[in-house]
């Protein structure tokens, strides 16, 4: 992951998720793209709370580990925890994943049943197909409601009981995610990864308050990665039509893994000049010695590389320098990059023409 710069929008386990990308050696951005607020003192779960001691629940859904624990916590500061797990040893714990499991464990419950797949989606499936009519059900909610989900519970018979343990909201200080998001439309992130649906949302709603959905949007549909962590993060971000890859697990290991297989391949290799050249975001790999370029030297050996082979004329590479370069500029940053490259014969002038990568092989065939 060397000369690759990958963004971090998670407000937990941030630091866990940077540190695993650096090790990789990529180069990272962090800034939460949202901020947990605990409810310990929301009246409103004091109240369910109170409610499902007095009435237990038929079934009982922990869909977070966090959000469980921090159900159990806040009765536990209210004084009002054991009735709430008396209660709840009466009634069929299900788990929507292994986080969400060990957190029933560590309070002395034990779930019937986890899904596999590790989804809200077999969850409802797995109670759809026992049959609900006429149960109480419980659902802790993770942040934001479940409509689909709740709804389907209560169009099949069910009495259905929402639990909000904590909600999502935006960060305290923005002013990190601003830096982010100019970031990301300025060409200077090359993947960008999430680890929930709300920190999803949270980066397109900051966008839009700033008037940057459009820039964000393209960013994320053009050349820059959107890497899950599942598909549940990747909700909101598909209904922006957004392309979106994640890992067959929904684990940050799994994504850092998916990451450092996807991101490289969307970057040529090219044999040049007796070299192996790898192209990354902001660094060229020459036989795997990382190369890191100006933004400017970086759009220039990417123009050349998109068409390997073929001779691209200074009016064309002019276009790489900016509004204020002129014909003699083009000259200038090729004699920048050869030397940046470590090797002259990279670049091939082609007389009164422009100039041209020098691939080893015929059979590298032009990039479209």
């Amino acid at each position: 992951m060397a000369g690759f710069t990958v963004a971090v929008t998670a407000a937990r386990r941030a630091d866990e998720l940077s540190a695993l990308l650096q090790r990789k050696g990529a180069q990272v951005i962090a800034a939460p793209a949202l901020r947990i607020v605990p409810l310990s003192d929301d009246q409103r779960l004091a109240s369910v709370s109170d409610e499902l001691a007095r009435r237990p629940a038929d079934i009982v859904i922990a869909t977070t580990g966090i959000g469980f624990r921090g159900w159990v916590e806040a009765c536990e500061t209210w004084g009002t925890v054991d009735p709430l797990l008396a209660s709840m040893r009466t009634s069929r714990l299900l788990a929507r994943g292994p986080k969400a499991k060990g957190a029933i464990r560590a309070a002395g419950l034990t779930e019937e049943w986890s899904p596999p797949s590790e989804s809200s989606a077999e969850v409802l499936d797995y109670l759809l197909e026992q049959g609900v009519t006429g149960l109480r059900v419980a659902i802790q909610l993770h942040g934001e409601p479940l409509p689909d989900f709740t709804a389907a519970l209560r169009l099949a018979g069910a009495d259905v009981v929402e639990v909000p343990v904590y909600r999502w909201t935006q960060p305290e200080n923005t002013a990190p995610l601003d830096r982010l998001i100019d970031a990301i439309t300025d060409g200077g992130v090359d993947a960008v990864t999430f680890t929930s649906a709300p920190a999803a949302a949270g980066l397109l709603a900051r966008a839009h308050t700033t008037g940057r959905t459009g820039a964000l949007v393209d960013a994320l549909r053009g050349d820059v990665l959107a890497m899950c962590v599942g598909p549940v993060t990747a909700r909101p971000l598909m209904a922006h039509d957004i392309p979106t890859v994640w890992p067959e697990r929904a684990r940050i290991g799994a994504q850092v893994r998916k990451l450092t297989e996807e991101l490289p391949a969307r970057f040529p290799t090219l044999g040049v000049a007796g070299h192996r050249l790898r192209l990354r975001g902001h660094a060229v790999l020459v036989d795997g010695t990382v190369h890191t370029l100006s933004p400017t030297l970086m759009r220039l050996v990417r123009e050349l590389a998109r068409r390997p082979g073929q001779v691209l004329d200074r009016t064309r590479l002019l276009t790489c320098l900016g509004e204020d370069a002129d014909a003699h500029a083009v000259e200038t940053a090729v004699a920048r990059l050869r030397t940046a490259l470590g090797d002259a014969r990279i670049i091939q002038t082609v007389v009164k023409r422009g100039y041209r990568l020098a691939l080893d092989t015929p059979d590298c065939a032009p990039q479209p």
